[in-house]
């Protein structure tokens, strides 16, 4: 694991930089009144239970980083994702983004969910809960519309850092801060989760990255 830790420290040595999440979560509201609704998405990523399995193609290692995040620090800035009233969009890693960003890290693909997130683990909870936030745009209820309307544009998240949004070929590319690696790209299966409430989400397939690792 020791480019694991070595990808750990150079995150956190780049959090120390940026601008606090507090402060983004501030963020006026965006106007979409057809999203009215307030199931937050931790309930809806809870819904199938918060075990492991099989299934790569779900969000159970984002589920359980999100709660050992909050179970370290109650306060963090992830608990947005907790409170259904409060508007965000967060672009989800699928199981196998995180096995896939293991494998990078370490050059070696877990077999199992629960040996991903042991593994993600060691990056501590301070840096899961920078690459969480960096996942999470605040104050904005982004349809798949309106995300593709952004094509070209800079996305702020509430890490203090952005994205921006690619648009090729009938793909939504997700261009992250590491310049070294694959681009995160939107699931078309796994778009508009929770539609109608204030909260959003979108499957990717890689985990985005807020500094070079």
């Amino acid at each position: 694991m020791r480019k694991l830790n070595r990808a750990a420290a150079g995150v956190v040595a780049t959090v120390a930089a940026m601008a606090t999440s507090t402060a983004m979560l501030a963020a006026p509201s965006e106007a979409a009144p057809a999203a009215s609704g307030n199931t937050s998405l931790a309930k809806v990523l809870a819904a199938d239970g918060t075990k492991f399995d099989k299934k790569w193609g779900d969000f159970d290692i984002t589920e359980a980083a999100v709660l050992a995040v909050l179970k370290a620090k109650p306060d963090s800035p992830v608990a947005l994702l907790t409170k259904g009233r409060q508007r965000a969009t967060a672009f989800i890693p699928t199981d196998r983004a995180f096995r896939r960003l293991v494998g990078d890290l370490t050059g070696s693909r877990p077999a199992t969910e629960r040996a991903t997130f042991k593994a993600v683990a060691t990056l501590g909870v301070d840096t899961i809960e920078t690459v969480l936030l960096y996942h999470v745009v605040p104050g904005r209820t982004l349809g798949s519309k309106k995300v593709v309307a952004s094509a070209g544009k800079d996305v702020k998240t509430a890490a203090g850092v952005t994205f921006k949004v690619v648009v090729k070929r009938g793909q939504v590319i997700l261009v992250d801060q590491d310049r070294n690696d694959r681009d995160a790209r939107a699931i078309p299966k796994l778009l508009d989760i929770n539609k109608g409430n204030k909260q959003i989400g979108h499957g990717i397939n890689q985990v985005l990255r807020p500094v070079d690792l």
